[in-house]
């Protein structure tokens, strides 16, 4: 599959809790496996910590977003679901975590790695961002400078494990904003809202009203009833379109030399044999 000039065969999302994804990039992921593109989740923490109840534990949660997650991908036709398995809520992107995601990346080499923007900290002044998913953002971007791509950054990757560098093609941040290249989900909506259903520990009644809004007010700039937009950093030069060949100039033949006019004197000369008497 090809979009926007990038030929994309494996895609990776890397994000810090269950139901990221869902409320992130969830149609495009979804629009994407419909048209082949292998799509790996790697979920940072464990979601342990996304519950009031005071009956609940952090070992019990755990296992009950792991199961959602599990559920969401598959509605989705997410090939594969990797848990990282830190501490939710007490993230950093220390070198193990680093070290951790560029693993993954090395192991399924994906054309394109998809996260959330690090540098957003605060959302239409209303929604202050987790700072799970600023570090899992930071450490999706340190794996593209040096983490994954480098061969002598945590050299027992390919040393000791034998996996090999990988850099991947295309950087997609999602963009909450709108700002940045729309993607139409406008098919997959219903499968994106079906997918964040799966989160039944997590989300009130609000939750599908509210991604169906955000959905609609993305596409809208750009013509779609839906939409999820994403700022795009190409990692690879893009190929320089060839020029065209110039047609070639017909050559111009030497103009045939007019014979000159005789003049009057040398005709008359011709007529006496050469006499000019």
């Amino acid at each position: 599959m090809k979009f926007e000039g990038i030929d994309i065969q494996r895609a990776m999302v890397v994000y810090a809790h269950p139901d990221d994804a869902e409320f992130g990039v969830a149609g495009t992921v979804a629009k994407w496996a419909r048209a082949g593109v292998e799509v790996t989740y790697c979920m940072v923490t464990n979601g342990a910590s996304g519950s009031d109840d005071p009956a609940m534990t952090r070992e019990k949660l755990r296992d009950v977003r792991y199961a959602e997650q599990r559920a969401a991908a598959k509605i989705l036709g997410v090939k594969d679901c990797v848990f990282l398995g830190y501490e939710d809520g007490y993230l950093y992107p220390t070198l193990e975590v680093r070290r951790d995601v560029a693993r993954q990346i090395r192991i399924h080499r994906p054309d394109v790695l998809m996260t959330m923007d690090p540098t957003m900290r605060i959302a239409e002044d209303f929604y202050v961002n987790h700072p799970d998913h600023i570090a899992a953002g930071e450490v999706a971007l340190r794996s593209i400078n040096p983490d994954a791509s480098t061969r002598q950054m945590f050299p027992e990757l390919w040393n000791d494990e034998h996996l090999e560098p990988h850099k991947p093609k295309a950087l997609f941040l999602a963009a909450f904003g709108g700002s940045g290249t729309v993607v139409d989900i406008s098919d997959v909506l219903e499968l994106k809202v079906k997918a964040l259903r799966a989160h039944t520990s997590q989300l009130g009644p609000e939750a599908e009203e509210m991604v169906r809004d955000w959905a609609k007010r993305t596409g809208k700039p750009a013509g779609y009833k839906a939409g999820e937009a994403f700022r795009i950093v190409h990692l690879e030069e893009p190929e320089a379109p060839e020029k065209p060949a110039r047609p070639q100039r017909k050559k111009r033949r030497a103009p045939t030399a007019r014979p000159r006019r005789s003049t009057a004197a040398e005709r008359t000369r011709r007529r006496r044999g050469g006499n000019s008497r």
